[in-house]
């Protein structure tokens, strides 16, 4: 349930923080030159692409379908990865999301729900 919970937070998040990077280009602080620059509306299109993604298997977490576990752990890392190559843009939030998606992971990893007790 926390890895859920946290997939759907964090994804509500990245679609807002998608949704700021299409609508408006002055969001977000123009960098100088980096090597995974893209254009803003770009990133808004990753990160509301992902944070859909994210928030539709946290939603299959919550709800116990079998998919969403390996899913979730993927689109996991792949968040964690988006995040790291944002992190000129919003430092503090880039951080923030990575640390969620890393429990996330080991939430996923960790869960033994589907094992019988003694």
């Amino acid at each position: 349930m926390f890895a859920g919970v946290l997939m759907m937070v964090n994804g509500i998040l990245g679609i807002f923080e998608g949704v700021a990077g299409i609508a408006k280009d002055d969001v977000y602080e123009r960098i100088g030159d980096y090597v995974y620059k893209f254009n803003l509306t770009t990133w808004g299109w990753i990160h509301l692409v992902l944070g859909i993604l994210v928030a539709v298997v946290g939603w299959g977490i919550l709800k116990g379908a079998g998919w969403a576990k390996a899913s979730g752990v993927a689109l996991a890392a792949l968040a964690i990865v988006a995040q790291f190559l944002w992190l000129p843009y919003t430092p503090i939030w880039a951080l923030i999301s990575i640390a969620i998606g890393v429990f996330v992971i080991w939430a996923l990893c960790n869960d033994r729900s589907d094992v019988a007790g003694p």
